[in-house]
């Protein structure tokens, strides 16, 4: 493979820095630098938090994203743009860049907006990625639900595109997560009733970290859960291996 620059995502898992592999963190010690995505406030984000387990802080770099902006799409635009400009200036310092990502890279990331940016920036660019456990995976372990058995298929639905899509997932006969649905919390509940998909369903919100929440879907939200809430309702099963 050609490229005189290398671009890594690295995913580091829903939280917990125990959840990173041994290979991403070789990586993110390997890169010139480590960039971590930031809301335009600056504060320290969950992938940042995770990755300061592992690296040195001097050479770990926040980078601006419009990380939940659907209504303003010029302003989501410009902030990729100038994204895209800083990684490539620090490839071009560097050789190296890794970019850290919550979950894994290629599973509703800011990372690949990021990669056809600089692919347009730096012609001589490798861009990589390193698999990260996601939240539905760490939720499942977390609470014990089973994600699939035998021909049952696996759903994932961002809540963010509206209820409508969960609804006719919960329809279906496997297992359903819904992500990014924090804010409508109340309305994914009353999507769950109306299915009939409430029992053995699990909320779980900042996994592995201090304010972790995992409950059962029958229980009141109380209106609203954390953005990066995930939510799994397993399929029905009524024997064991009955899916084979």
């Amino acid at each position: 493979m050609s490229g005189e620059y290398l671009l890594t995502g690295v995913g580091v898992g829903p939280g917990d820095p125990e959840l990173v592999t041994v290979k991403g963190v070789g990586v993110l010690r390997a890169a010139g630098a480590v960039v971590v995505p930031v809301m335009e406030d600056a504060g320290m984000g969950r992938a940042e938090a995770t990755v300061l387990h592992y690296v040195d802080p001097a050479k770990v770099v926040q980078v601006v994203f419009a990380l939940n902006e659907r209504s303003d799409a010029a302003r989501r635009e410009a902030a990729w743009d100038a994204a895209g400009e800083r990684v490539t200036g620090l490839l071009r310092e560097h050789g190296t860049v890794a970019f850290a990502t919550i979950g894994d890279p290629n599973v509703y990331s800011t990372f690949s907006y990021l990669a056809q940016t600089v692919r347009r920036l730096l012609a001589d660019v490798r861009v990589e990625t390193v698999p990260g456990v996601t939240a539905m995976q760490d939720l499942a372990a977390r609470s014990g639900a089973v994600l699939a058995e035998g021909t049952e298929p696996l759903t994932l639905v961002p809540v963010t595109a509206g209820s409508a899509a969960l609804r006719q997932a919960l329809r279906g006969p496997g297992t359903v997560v819904a992500y990014k649905f924090g804010r409508h919390a109340a309305e994914v509940a009353a999507v769950l009733r109306e299915t009939g998909r409430t029992e053995g369903a699990v909320w779980g919100s900042a996994l592995g970290l201090p304010g972790e929440s995992i409950r059962s879907a029958a229980e009141p939200t109380g209106g609203t859960l954390p953005y990066l809430s995930t939510l799994i309702a397993p399929a029905r099963r009524d024997t064991r291996g009955g899916k084979l």
